[in-house]
């Protein structure tokens, strides 16, 4: 698999999976709203997260839970800059090899993150939002993660309709991949994410994550974030009757990458890296020697 070249030209490889830590700068995130807000403590989370194995650290300053509201650039900007300022230092001083990407679907926001020091666009609308992003990823030659969603954060998981949602959600990467590269983005520099729990059912995500082969199969390296992500809750019922907390889903998000391993991901976005980074150390591992037999 062809390595992922950065802005500065550093090559990231795609030879073993990467795990990409999540970093939510908001007050109002799914699962860890408000814990990260100060540039302080997200800093020395973010390098916690690359001491366990993260080999990317994501940075979002807008929440993108089912039925949220959009955030306006001036606040995304407040809350992410600061941030990334510092942590692409802490991070150049102590492991340099571990790039920062911004979780933006605005244009004006991922221009000035990638000035403060990130260099990798992960855009959850695809360039739907802000048509000038694929100009912005082709312009700055950083990376760009595409995913999949049908309708907004705030409609998304509205009863939520397909015929064929393996089929369809790889047709619109597609579609998406093209017009990204028609505006001057190299092949090997998009990534393409399904989108999972964002407009899907726990049935659509279920057969994303059963035909993720399929998704792998279209060419272009290939992100999972699956998370801490509600259908797996709904999934591990205790015997009581109650869902677990997202916090206590770290079990069910591995064996989601170790599903994903297999089937080629690239890389996992995750909360929980040291317990994700070991089970797809042992998954690749395990793919490499069916491989070599």
């Amino acid at each position: 698999m062809a390595p992922l070249t950065l802005p500065n030209g550093r090559d990231v490889s795609l030879e073993r999976p990467l795990i990409m830590g999540i970093l939510n700068v908001t007050p109002d995130s799914f699962s860890d709203g408000g814990h990260w807000v100060d540039p302080q403590s997200a800093t020395r989370h973010a390098l916690d997260m690359a001491e366990q194995g993260a080999g990317i650290i994501d940075v979002g300053g807008e929440s993108t839970r089912p039925g949220s509201q959009p955030v306006a650039d001036r606040e995304q900007l407040r809350r992410v800059v600061p941030v990334i300022e510092r942590l692409a230092h802490a991070l150049s001083q102590n492991h340099g090899d571990v790039p920062i990407s911004i979780d933006t679907s605005s244009c004006t926001v991922a221009k000035a993150a990638l000035e403060a020091g990130a260099s990798i666009l992960n855009d959850v609308c695809a360039g739907r939002s802000d048509p000038a992003m694929f100009e912005l990823a082709a312009r700055s030659a950083a990376p760009i993660v595409l995913m999949h969603m049908q309708g907004s954060p705030r409609t998304m998981q509205q009863e939520p309709t397909y015929v064929d949602v393996v089929k369809e959600v790889k047709h619109f990467l597609r579609q998406r991949a093209d017009e990204a590269v028609d505006a001057g983005v190299r092949p090997d520099q998009i990534i393409v994410d399904p989108g999972i729990g964002f407009g899907k059912t726990r049935h659509h995500n279920l057969a994303l994550l059963a035909h993720l082969d399929q998704i792998v199969a279209g060419g272009f390296s290939v992100l999972l974030g699956t998370s801490r992500k509600r259908f797996m809750g709904d999934l591990c019922m205790g015997t009581d009757g109650t869902a677990p907390k997202p916090s206590e889903l770290v079990e069910a998000t591995c064996a989601t990458t170790t599903l994903g391993v297999a089937a080629g991901v690239a890389i996992f976005r995750v909360h929980d890296v040291k317990a994700n980074r070991h089970a797809a150390d042992v998954a690749w591992a395990i793919r490499r020697a069916r491989t070599a037999t």
